[in-house]
């Protein structure tokens, strides 16, 4: 699914105009036991707790796709009978009326979840009268062209609210606040099937993370049967290190500069595309191209691309750029400036020492204190 993809079910959860129709959940505490379990027709819950939800439905859908939202695909052996893939279609077909699938799926959550606390499974079922689109791109809401069946699944933290004083309206005075167990935003989650094309795609799900370096990948393997890609970090890191080894002694500076700038251009250009951007073998080579890289260091690049026992690195463009800032680190210094005046660094050779220069402009501050520049200094003595 693309950004435009996941904005369109988003959409389905707005309070007064939610597509869902069946809500369940499950309440686990922190030694894995059921405390607690509910079934519900959604739309007949008071409006309060609807808001609530819907706000736990969309934040399941939120943050950057290639990121925090993951397209997964499943293998052919999962839709085979007994397979992961089968068992979702099962639950989804049911529309959430089969107490024995439903809890079987909360079995394998607790069973596989890796959480030390307490948390809430929720899950629900819901349809969409996909619009068609018009010769303009425009939805015609009259004229559906089939329904999106899905169920989506949050798995949330339930932790104790923090204690204080609270004001009393009925006694007029501040009292003790009563500690609740209360529900916290999503840890993670799916979408099955995906919405891709603007079409159901059994073949697909959509994960959730709300940290993308720690993905939970218990829940693809065990609950999903889909295996998960490299994370935004280590997709970094490896992209990274193809510099470093492509370049080897001549990765300098200015190639670093050059990385840089070369990674924010090519984000700029396809700021309008819904679809990340992903980077396989000739599109890395392309870019080392770019940057300045010889025959020889392509070369090398190739070799050890086909040697890595990785395999398929999965590396996508906003997971490795850093268009917001420009930073050089070492072991006791950090300097970090906005991206669009990487130019104001350079470097150069003093007394057989390289240095990392900045020019000292008028408006200077160290640890809040604005500083004259010796050259204000002297112009100033010079008047």
């Amino acid at each position: 699914m693309n950004k435009k993809e996941v904005l369109e079910i988003r959409k389905l959860f707005k309070p007064d105009d939610c597509r869902v129709d069946r809500i369940c959940g499950c309440y686990v505490d922190g030694h894995k036991n059921k405390i607690s379990e509910m079934k519900e027709a959604f739309l007949s819950l008071p409006e309060e707790e609807i808001h609530k939800y819907t706000d736990i439905f969309k934040k399941t859908l939120s943050g950057q796709v290639g990121k925090n939202l993951l397209n997964l695909e499943f293998p052919l052996s999962e839709e085979a009978e007994g397979g992961h893939q089968k068992d979702l279609m099962a639950l989804r077909d049911s529309r959430l009326e089969d107490d024995e699938l439903i809890s079987a799926f909360y079995d394998k959550i607790i069973s596989s979840y890796l959480y030390a606390e307490n948390y809430l499974i929720l899950l629900i079922h819901g349809n969409y009268d996909v619009p068609g689109h018009g010769t303009d791109h425009e939805e015609m809401f009259d004229a559906s062209d089939y329904v999106y069946s899905f169920i989506m699944c949050s798995i949330c933290p339930v932790s104790l609210s923090k204690p204080g004083l609270v004001f009393d309206a009925p006694t007029n005075s501040f009292i003790d606040k009563t500690q609740d167990w209360m529900v916290q935003m999503p840890e993670t989650g799916f979408l099955f099937p995906a919405f891709n094309d603007r079409n159901t795609d059994i073949h697909s799900i959509l994960y959730y993370s709300k940290n993308a370096e720690l993905l939970h990948p218990e829940i693809p393997d065990d609950i999903l049967g889909c295996s998960l890609p490299m994370t935004a970090g280590d997709q970094k890191e490896t992209f990274d290190q193809i510099i470093e080894d492509t370049f080897s002694d001549h990765c300098d500076f200015e190639v670093a500069k050059t990385v840089h700038r070369n990674l924010n251009a090519l984000l700029e250009g396809k700021k309008d595309d819904p679809e990340p951007t992903p980077l396989d073998k000739n599109e890395i080579r392309h870019f080392l191209e770019s940057c300045g890289a010889e025959q020889e260091q392509i070369e090398h690049f190739e070799e050890t691309y086909d040697d890595d026992p990785s395999g398929d690195k999965h590396i996508l463009a906003s997971n490795i750029a850093t268009p917001g800032k420009f930073e050089v680190k070492s072991d006791d210094v950090k300097i970090s400036i906005d991206s669009s005046r990487a130019d104001l660094i350079e470097t150069r050779m003093i007394d057989g020492i390289e240095y990392i220069l900045i020019p000292v402009t008028d408006n200077v501050e160290v640890n809040g204190i604005r500083i004259s520049s010796r050259h204000t200094s002297a112009s100033q003595s010079d008047s």
